[in-house]
Formats: structure tokens, sequence, C-alpha cells
């Protein structure tokens, strides 16, 4: 396993499953930039920390797993499967006790040793449905 992936592994493993904030300085760099960012929110080493702490005290059960990772050249991208109650408000939705698992896919670029950039796709509709928070889009109808 590469010294890139074994950093990009401990954002999911430490800093969201055990709440090791203070690892975010030593593993994002100083000029970070983060492509998807929720309303509100810098796309900035800070903002990245901002998410995080919001993330886990909404879902203080949060845990993902590495399902695959990849790496090519200065990128690593990872698929992951997240899981949590939400037991408090987060980002203006109000906590609905219920449980969520859902997808998520993150694209990394490493340079000097740091995270510098960040891309990611969330299946964020799966888990506002399981929440209870959007109903489920109906059924698309069948073409003539």
């Amino acid at each position: 396993m590469t010294t890139n992936i074994k950093m990009a592994e401990r954002l999911p493993l430490e800093v969201l499953n055990k709440g090791a904030f203070e690892l975010i300085g030593e593993l994002l760099s100083t000029d970070y930039v983060d492509h998807v960012v929720q309303p509100g929110v810098p796309n900035t080493r800070d903002g990245y920390k901002q998410t995080a702490m919001a993330l886990r005290t909404a879902f203080p059960d949060l845990h993902y797993t590495i399902d695959d990772e990849i790496e090519g050249g200065d990128r690593v991208v990872q698929r992951l499967t997240a899981s949590g109650t939400m037991k408090a408000d987060f980002r203006g939705m109000h906590a609905t006790g219920k449980r969520a698992v859902w997808t998520e896919i993150h694209i990394w670029r490493v340079a000097n040793a740091r995270m510098t950039e960040h891309w990611a796709l969330v299946d964020q509709m799966g888990m506002l449905v399981q929440l209870g928070i959007v109903e489920a889009p109906g059924r698309v109808p069948a073409t003539v």
C-alpha cells in the first residue's frame, strides 16, 4: 500500500470515524481546495474541518468503510460506504433519529505529502430519503 493511499485512508477512518480533527492540519495542505462544498462553507481546509465536525455532531455513530481504493499519478480514488443515525441537526435539516447508509466516491490530489484538492460524489438523495427528510421520487412511467 502506498503512502498516498495510507494518508487518504486516515480521513475517513481516523478523522471521520473517530473524530480525530487535529489530524486535518497534518493531512490537508494549507492551500487545500475542496471542489465539492455545501453552500456557505469555505472550500478550504477550515471548511473541511467545519463539515467533518458538523457531520460527527449530527451523526455521532458515523462510520465509514473503505470499499475500493485506486491510485494513479498524484490522485487517490476511494469508494466508501458511510452510515450513521441522525441525532442532531445538520446544515438546516432537523434531526430525525433515523439511520441511513449511503455511498461516496472521493478523488484526492496529493502534492508535497499532503492532500491538496478534493472532488466527491455522494449519494445525498439516498441518504435524505432514508432519513425521512425527502420523499423517494415516484416511479418513472413506462414509455409507450
